[in-house]
């Protein structure tokens, strides 16, 4: 366990991370769940407070760093962007209705002990890379942690829920264990690629067999395909990509099948969002649906994953999200304990 280097560090992506600093935040979240269980307090971060920015709706998150701070003795600020002046980057001001980046984040440095943020998708005209850009720019500013609670590249957070789920259902040996994120069909197109993309991050830091599936034209960005295979051979583990459903799920122990947007339709890599074009991909494979039938091709005892909300009757059935292999509740509390592990460690 790695004892240092934690105090003051933003927590914007797995990727800044070493193998050894992830398991330090799984350890401590996981001695946080069992004071938690037990009922013991565990005030460390007695009359602190945390600034939560959402330019994006939040059930999970939201209520997972309330509750979280609450525990640790703190308090968090919920701050709705719309209700003060927005913070916007260097050329995106307007008078009188935002403020700069660089002026919040050293405003709110000054009166708390953390801040942290969520942005995807509309606020930044889904440019894929500038919601990421404004967390860095609060980092850049602030003199406090800055905490990503997702962005359009990355969602850290919910990568520890994921990672800390499966080491409670198959234990910390996970050699030949096949993991599989899979794109899903819905109906909503506007879904960023942060989920699967860290979840592919915090896999690589296991020795897990990864497999990301997805139909031709659901890539994700080349850097997190790069860092997730040299990560994964670095511990031991493989890393490969099926553009078939079925053939991935092949022998799979873990399934985490969940829809995302189409990259190569996003700005910059097109001049304007062409949502159109994404509709016209996701109609093309309505098919890629985690059914109890596809569940038959996997291990007996697989675990289906998803990091909620699920669209129903689309990406999954009924009696997959609320059957026997289903441990997406356990993903959603594990949410709780990573946090505060995190909180804890960098607060």
């Amino acid at each position: 366990m790695i004892t240092h280097n934690f105090r003051g560090r933003d927590f914007l992506t797995l990727m800044e991370f070493s193998r050894e600093e992830v398991e330090t935040i799984l350890e401590v979240a996981l001695d946080l769940k069992k004071k938690f269980a037990l009922g013991e307090p565990h005030r460390l971060l007695q009359d602190k407070s945390l600034f939560m920015l959402f330019y994006n709706q939040s059930l999970r998150t939201r209520n997972s760093f309330e509750a979280g701070m609450t525990q640790l003795g703190g308090h968090a600020h919920f701050l709705d962007p719309k209700k003060i002046y927005t913070p916007a980057l260097e050329g995106d001001e307007e008078a009188y209705s935002t403020e700069r980046v660089s002026d919040v984040a050293r405003v709110l440095s000054r009166m708390g002990h953390g801040i942290s943020i969520r942005i995807y998708g509309e606020p930044v005209n889904w440019i894929y890379g500038k919601a990421h850009r404004v967390l860095r720019e609060f980092a850049r500013w602030s003199e406090k942690p800055v905490i990503n609670m997702e962005c359009d590249k990355y969602h850290p957070c919910q990568a520890l829920a994921d990672i800390l789920t499966i080491k409670e259902k198959y234990g910390n040996e996970l050699r030949n264990r096949k993991f599989v994120m899979s794109w899903a069909y819905s109906p909503s197109i506007e879904k960023p690629l942060s989920v699967p993309q860290s979840a592919i991050i915090g896999a690589s830091f296991t020795n897990l067999n990864i497999v990301l599936a997805h139909p031709k034209g659901f890539e994700l960005d080349p850097e997190v395909l790069e860092f997730t295979k040299q990560n994964s051979q670095k511990n031991g583990g493989t890393f490969e990509i099926c553009n078939d459903m079925r053939v991935a799920f092949q022998d799979a122990d873990i399934v985490y099948p969940k829809s995302w947007t189409s990259f190569k339709f996003l700005p910059p890599n097109v001049g304007e969002p062409q949502l159109d074009q994404t509709k016209v991909l996701y109609e093309a494979n309505r098919d890629w649906i985690c059914d109890e039938n596809i569940l038959t091709v996997c291990n007996n005892n697989v675990i289906y994953m998803h990091c909620l909300p699920c669209d129903r009757g689309f990406e999954v059935t009924n009696d997959v999200i609320d059957g026997r292999h289903s441990v997406v509740f356990d993903q959603a509390e594990n949410r709780l304990h990573v946090q505060k592990a995190v909180m804890a460690l960098t607060m």
